[in-house]
This record gives C-alpha cells, structure tokens and sequence, in this order.
C-alpha cells in the first residue's frame, strides 16, 4: 500500500463545503488502498484574523502568547475534516503539533523542525485510520507550542512525508501546479508539467507563493516525491525532483517576483575588515533574514552597503541600522520600499551563455533602470523601482519564450 501524505491549504478548506469536499476526495483515495496522512491549514483567512486579534489587544505581542492564539486555527480544520471523514464511512484521527511530537527549537513564530515522533501517526495508520494533522505548528524542548511561519503547513507536510518516507507528498492549492511565472499577470503562463528542486527552491526564495521555501528544502533533502496539485480541478499538476529524473531541461524555466523586498543603505562607512561583520551581526541577531548585498567603495575610502530585507522587517533593520551607523561613524542609513526583485530561474543556465547580458537588454530597450544584481549558477536576480514590476516580468516572459510549449535552446 501507498502512503501518501496530502497537505491541503487554507483556500482549500476555507469553509464547511470545502472542508466536505476535501473529505470526498480523501475518503476516494482512502478507499482506492492509500495510507493517507492529511495536513491541514486554518481556514482561509483565519490566520490574518487571529493576528488582527492579537494586534488589536497590544501592538507588539510576545511570540509565545502568539503562537498559542495561532496555532488554534489548525485544530478547527483538523477536527471539522475528522468528522466530515467519519460522516462519509472513513475512520479518521486528527493530532495536533504536539499530539504527535512535532519537536521545534524555541524560534516562536518562526520555528524550525528539529525532529519528529512517527509512533502514533504509524500506530493510526496501521489500524487503518486517516490521520489528519495540524500543520504550521509543533512544540519545543519544554512544551511550548510555537509556530513555523507563514507557509509552514507546507514544511509540515514535506517533514512528515520524510520521516514516514511516504510514497509522494502532495501539495493541494488553488492552482493546478507551478507556472512559468504569475499567471494572474502574464496570462499566456503555462504549467510545468516538472521542475527541480534546485528550480522549485530558487522560485520559492525569489517570491513564488505555491510552496513554502523550507519545504522544498526539507523534499530536496531527503528526497521526497513533491507534486503541486489543484483541489478543485483534476490533473497531474506539477512534479519536484532530482535533475536526473527530467528528460530535456528547459534554458529558462521560470520569472519571478518578489513585492516583499526593501532596501537599506549604511553610507559613507569606513573601508577597513570587519564592516561588513559590524553591519550585518546585529541584523541577523534581530532574527532578520537578509537578501541580496552590494558593497561599493568611494575613492575618499568610504564604502556604501546596500541590502534588501523582507519589507516587514524594514522598520527594525532601520532602527537596528541608525544605532549601528553612530558607532561606525557612518554618514548616513537610508531606505526604500518602493523596489521590487525579478529573477529568471533555470538549470539550463549552467551550459548556456549570454542569458544575463539577453536579460539586460530586453530590459533596457523598455527603459528599465536596474538597481542591483545578484547571480547564482541557475538563476539571476535584479531589483528595480515597484512601478516596473509587472512590465519588467512580462518583458522577461516574452523574451525567454516561455509561453511556447517547447522551449528551444538559446
């Protein structure tokens, strides 16, 4: 028998009909001879409530106290799902975080999976049963439920799929797979019948919202069988895996865009070792990831350090930058939310050349000013002004022909 792990998002279970539906198609699998572990979102829209709740009661509220009002989210979808499984003739048992023993480190709000208890979910799943299971959340060394961010139902699910080393994971959503880029802006996208992890991880870091960028790490590292499917339409959606199981790979596979970017800029800081360690060490102490990084140095032996954060971090990272700054006796820390990240993706890259200085040009004939660029060996990023986003990601489309059903070599 199959054991398949299928993790459905909030707009899947937004409300009691989708709640029923989903059962509908979790009890045909179920009775078809899989062992189906099922991870649940809250609703859709639930989260964003509860953190309007919690703000509404004190402005900043302490990781631990959020973590517990969030986590409550799951345990309505898990426990509604287990009595629309049982109504259809399914026997179903639905776990919590810390039921099974998700076990996390102390990161409240954006934990990370240290290791997990497959004790029960084995002993459910012997018996027959679908278990059904709380995802985003999990406890730490001392019990204290704690959540793993935005996304992290994904990362549940990938986690629980290596651990039980489950025949497939699979990721259900409101879309049919990965695209080449948003269809909601570029209509003629078309859906990737298969991408790499190395492609799905890139995509997912520079702002595709289908998966959760640690899930795809988790399935990259213990090979777990990933596929992006829609709960609402049938289909075979789109498959994660190795390089080696893709027959012909793509130049390009996919653009991106991220909105969520911001930039920040410590000028005039003296050019000697250890600047760069000053600047950033405080940054990364706050818990704030950072992104992209240029370092420029000036001829009066001053240097300007530019970087872009998550935008939701920008206010701390500005703070933490001005009282950093008077220390380096910096002249200035400046900001900018109005920037934007586009990035092409593709393992084609690695024997092709030309993409980049491709990339340049098609964006320069539409007068599109680039402010910094980042490269990997399968993927270049650049950063411009917000209002060229959508014109910047349709120029890329066109120019890579990624609409075309086959991609011919560049």
């Amino acid at each position: 028998m199959k054991t398949i792990v299928k993790k459905f998002g909030g707009s899947s279970v937004a409300n009691v009909d989708c709640i029923q539906k989903v059962a509908e198609k979790v009890a045909l699998a179920h009775k078809a001879g899989e062992r189906i572990v099922v991870v649940l979102s809250a609703m859709g829209g639930e989260t964003d409530r509860l953190l309007d709740l919690a703000r509404s009661v004190e402005d900043h509220p302490r990781g631990r106290e959020l973590d517990v009002l969030l986590s409550t989210g799951e345990q309505v979808t898990i426990s509604l799902m287990c009595m629309a499984l049982e109504a259809l003739g399914v026997s179903a048992i639905s776990y919590t975080g810390a039921q099974i023993k998700i076990l996390t480190d102390s990161a409240y709000n954006k934990a990370r999976i240290i290791d997990i208890d497959k004790k029960r979910l084995n002993e459910s799943l012997e018996a027959g049963k679908v278990a059904v299971v709380a995802g985003f959340q999990g406890v730490d060394s001392e019990n204290q439920i704690t959540t793993l961010g935005r996304g992290g139902s994904d990362t549940t699910a990938v986690a629980l799929a290596a651990v039980l080393e489950a025949d497939e994971c699979q990721i259900f959503t409101d879309v049919n797979g990965v695209y080449t880029t948003d269809p909601r802006i570029v209509p003629e996208a078309r859906r990737l019948p298969e991408v790499t992890y190395e492609e799905m991880l890139e995509m997912a870091s520079l702002g595709a919202k289908v998966l959760q960028i640690r899930a795809v790490e988790f399935a990259s590292k213990y090979d777990v069988r990933l596929r992006v499917l829609s709960s609402f339409e049938e289909g075979t959606g789109t498959l994660i895996t190795t390089e080696e199981n893709i027959m012909e790979q793509a130049v390009i596979s996919g653009v991106t865009l991220n909105r969520d970017e911001a930039q920040v800029m410590v000028v005039g800081v003296p050019d000697r070792p250890g600047v760069a360690g000053a600047i950033l060490g405080p940054v990364a102490d706050a818990n704030i990831e950072v992104d992209m990084i240029v370092q420029n140095s000036a001829a009066d032996g001053a240097t300007d350090f530019t970087f872009t954060v998550n935008r939701e971090d920008f206010d701390i990272t500005l703070k933490i930058l001005r009282e950093v700054a008077e220390g380096l006796s910096a002249r200035d820390v400046r900001g900018d939310r109005n920037i934007v990240k586009i990035s092409i993706v593709g393992v084609g890259m690695r024997s092709h050349a030309g993409i980049a200085s491709r990339m340049f040009r098609a964006l320069s004939a539409e007068n599109i000013n680039i402010l910094m660029i980042s490269t990997s060996e399968i993927k270049i990023s650049i950063v411009v002004d917000q209002k060229y986003s959508e014109l910047g990601l349709r120029t890329l489309h066109s120019e890579f022909e990624l609409a075309q059903p086959n991609l011919t070599e560049v």
